[in-house]
């Protein structure tokens, strides 16, 4: 294992300037360029340097004062950079408010893109690149933030934590993981914001500011049908690929069962007075003991409500047979499984081995299951987060959630420290391009996003009075 140091020696060479109306342009074009920068940059697990990025906003920070011990640039493995910058508080007392973002981000190829994924680019009311969405956003967010605050001279009673961190995006375990292992001084926090959540917007009205607070475990088996094979002129019914497709059938026909947790049902019971008469009368049928059968079945055919009722399992990966002209000696499947926080995982794969019902399909986990507790819907995080969503966007309601998905908040939540994924960034939830062609980010969201956790930001930053 190699460990890197990287202190940038860079002056303070932005004065301060006087307070006035325009800083709030200023710090927005601060934050917009912060972004283009970062989206030039390529982070990809596979060509990318997230070290590259995690110099280039330390640069910043410590051009603008920020002391040199309190700007790092970690990695373990080369392109693997993580920065943690700490902004000083008061030392009441407290453990530090961590904001964390990934400056990694997914694989994108350019010839499936109308617009070039690594160029910055302003159009019709968006910012597209690679990252503008899922992760890059948060991350100029902060650093510009941070800018701002100390140019303001706010003194907060706790630190604050910027975290921006690599390997997010399912590469190696460089980023949280490996900070929390070898650096917990650094990120040790009371709690944390993270991605995951943030708001809903459909036909230009925004519905929802989510909060999330739990996730679902992800854990991956391969499903494995070995066979003599032979002659494909001479066919069996006892074949690989005829076993194997008859397992996964199965196990698309069969739903596991529904079991809601604090944040699952805090979220059908907030979304259902947002939505139509019939998916409204579902989500309060789902909540009922026990849940209403006509319900589960309305909300199991959407996927979105689906992911949140139950642990799902779905074939993602098949490879089979070695000859065009021979009968297969093998047939391999990956079944990508979301647990939800809670389950028992041995269970998961005795419910799989009971579907199957084939003593010949071997079914194994490709990895090690990582589960988090939720974190506490805690009125310290919910009330600050309330009350300024109120003041930005009055009648936005705000919501719990948990993610379908998976983010590096589980090592945290882990580590002992509550994270909350919450982000004043509103997406069209029909038009929700993480991960996807042409990513995408509103203009105007954006900055109602910055503006959102700045002024979060500060308020956690203080100490609470009895």
């Amino acid at each position: 294992m190699r460990t890197a140091f990287h202190w940038l020696a860079i002056g303070v060479l932005a004065p301060a300037l006087p307070l006035a109306a325009q800083d709030l342009e200023w710090h927005e074009q601060l934050a917009r360029d912060f972004l283009q920068e970062l989206i030039e940059i390529d982070t990809t697990h596979g060509t990318g340097s997230t070290t590259v990025a995690a110099e280039a906003m330390a640069a910043h920070l410590l051009e603008a004062g920020f002391p040199m011990a309190d700007v790092q640039v970690l990695e373990e493995l080369p392109r693997k950079g993580n920065l943690v910058a700490r902004y000083r508080g008061r030392g009441e007392g407290a453990r530090p408010l961590l904001l964390l973002a990934h400056l990694d981000v997914v694989e994108a190829n350019a010839a499936d893109w109308t617009v070039a994924p690594f160029e910055f680019l302003e159009r019709d009311g968006y910012y597209y690149g690679r990252g503008t969405l899922d992760d890059k956003d948060e991350a100029a967010i902060h650093i510009a933030n941070f800018i701002r605050m100390r140019r303001e001279g706010f003194m907060p009673d706790r630190d604050i934590i910027v975290a921006l961190t690599a390997d997010e995006e399912g590469g190696d375990d460089n980023g949280v993981e490996w900070l929390i292992e070898n650096h917990r001084a650094l990120v040790d926090a009371e709690l944390g914001l993270n991605e995951g959540g943030g708001g809903n917007i459909r036909h230009g009205r925004k519905l929802s500011h989510s909060v999330q607070t739990s996730e679902k475990v992800y854990l991956s088996y391969t499903l494995e049908v070995l066979n003599p094979g032979g002659h494909s002129s001479r066919p069996e019914k006892d074949n690989a690929i005829y076993r194997l497709a008859d397992a996964l059938g199965r196990i698309r026909d069969h739903a596991l069962p529904v079991a809601l947790n604090e944040t699952t049902r805090a979220f059908f019971a907030g979304t259902a007075d947002l939505e139509e008469p019939e998916l409204a009368r579902a989500m309060r049928g789902v909540l009922q003991t026990p849940p209403d059968p006509a319900a589960v079945e309305l909300l199991s055919s959407i996927p979105a409500y689906n992911a949140l009722l139950r642990t799902t399992c779905v074939a993602t990966l098949l490879a089979a047979g070695h000859a065009e002209n021979a009968l297969p000696q093998r047939a391999l499947a990956t079944v990508n499984c979301r647990i939800l926080p809670g389950e028992p995982v041995r269970e998961v794969q005795e419910t799989l081995t009971t579907v199957v019902a084939d003593s010949q399909v071997k079914i194994a986990p490709i990895d090690v299951a990582r589960p988090s507790d939720p974190s506490p819907l805690s009125r310290q995080v919910l009330e600050p987060i309330e009350r300024i969503t109120e003041e930005l966007w009055p009648g936005v309601p705000v919501i719990p959630s948990m993610s379908a998905g998976a983010t590096d908040a589980l090592y945290l939540r882990n580590a002992g420290i509550p994270m909350y994924g919450v982000s004043g960034v509103f997406v069209d939830i029909d038009d929700n391009r993480v991960h996807g062609q042409d990513e995408r980010i509103s203009i105007t969201s954006f900055f109602e996003g910055q503006e959102f956790l700045y002024r979060l930001t500060k308020e956690l930053a203080m100490i609470a009075e009895d």
